[in-house]
């Protein structure tokens, strides 16, 4: 056996804090945890026989991996949008790496809201611009920074935040974008399928998509498939062809994969009746006494916050018991005192079992 006894002194760091991670499979437990908020999965929207599609791309786009189905998806993904040019990425981590780390330079600024996904983080940890947290959607707190930021000015948040469920002031950071002549990028990750009459996201809802410098749609969660766009100008996109990374050295997704993207944008955009269910639920949710504290949402995620990796822990395995697939996130994911169940409504779940998830919490 390999000697790599050096491991254990962070592993076991994690087990006295009751913050260590194991790997789960499902067991046919009422799905209260999965970002498959349209059941497009859970029902097979999108299965199908793929055929004559190869499964492989055999390089990067710069190289063999680029072909005609990728590039008619992009223009699918830009009108659908209302973007002047669309980039597919291997997944919403690779994009907002290849995004963040390339675009801002030594001497810029980024000012990003602090409950921002790992991966915008450390796409901003690779860049070579300066870079400053903001208080969570405190925009008073943003003005602030901006008093003091230099070169050119990029402020990052998320449409709908993974772990809290609410959704950022985007009209107001539209306003002092412009005041302030800052580039706005918004993640729209948890917001695609889900937002907007037609699941557009937040930015197309607002109609603000011509103030935003450039907007990251993610498709492993409503979309039911996998991969990421980055949406913006034709002089972003040849920007990111030639400078992002995480881009320029990855082989491209495969033929099966861009197939199921194209279906999934011809799919949820007519899923009206899902959403319109889906928000009956939240709604229903929100109304709900608990004995837990309930952050406010109207989104699918849910947030019960039980304060103590420990104490969060015991109530999920409650659940799960129970029968309910409810997933604790623990410190240090969110911070200290913020633990918390992410529970996550479908428009495949029913007004039944979300009773018997509130029960089951009370």
């Amino acid at each position: 056996m390999y000697p790599d006894d050096f491991l254990q002194k962070k592993l076991n760091e994690r087990r006295e804090k009751q913050a260590f991670r194991q790997l789960h499979l499902p067991e046919g437990k009422v799905d209260f945890c999965s970002n498959d908020y349209l059941g497009i999965v859970t029902n097979g929207l999108l299965n199908t026989k793929l055929l004559n599609l190869r499964s492989g791309s055999t390089g990067s786009r710069l190289l063999s991996g680029n072909y005609p189905l990728i590039e008619a998806t992009e223009q699918q993904l830009a009108a659908f949008h209302q973007a002047a040019a669309a980039l597919l990425f291997n997944s919403g981590y690779d994009a907002n790496l290849g995004l963040l780390s390339a675009v801002p330079q030594k001497g810029d600024t980024i000012l990003y809201d602090q409950l921002s996904h790992a991966s915008i983080r450390d796409g901003i940890r690779l860049s070579f611009a300066t870079a400053f947290s903001f208080a969570h959607n405190d925009m008073d707190d943003v003005c602030k920074k901006l008093e003091h930021a230099t070169g050119t000015i990029f402020i990052v948040t998320e449409s709908v935040f993974s772990m809290d469920g609410d959704c950022c002031p985007l009209q107001e950071l539209v306003t002092i974008s412009r005041a302030y002549k800052a580039h706005l990028i918004i993640d729209e990750a948890h917001a695609t399928g889900v937002i907007g009459s037609r699941g557009e996201g937040l930015v197309q809802q607002w109609q603000l998509q011509e103030a935003v410098f450039a907007r990251v749609h993610t498709f492993g969660k409503a979309c039911g498939c996998h991969g990421a766009v980055v949406l913006g100008s034709t002089a972003l996109r040849d920007y990111l062809i030639n400078f992002a990374r995480s881009l320029v050295y990855s082989t491209s997704l495969p033929e099966h994969s861009v197939s199921l993207i194209k279906k999934s944008y011809e799919t949820f955009p007519a899923m009206l009746a899902e959403r319109e269910h889906l928000q009956h639920l939240i709604r229903y949710f929100q109304s709900a006494r608990l004995r837990f504290e309930k952050l406010p949402s109207v989104t699918p995620i849910q947030v019960v916050v039980i304060p103590g990796n420990e104490a969060v822990k015991e109530v999920a395995a409650g659940l799960q018991e129970r029968q309910l697939d409810v997933r604790a996130i623990l410190y240090p994911t969110v911070p200290r005192g913020k633990e918390r169940l992410r529970i996550v409504l479908h428009a495949f779940n029913t007004l039944e079992e979300v009773n018997r998830l509130i029960n089951a919490l009370n």
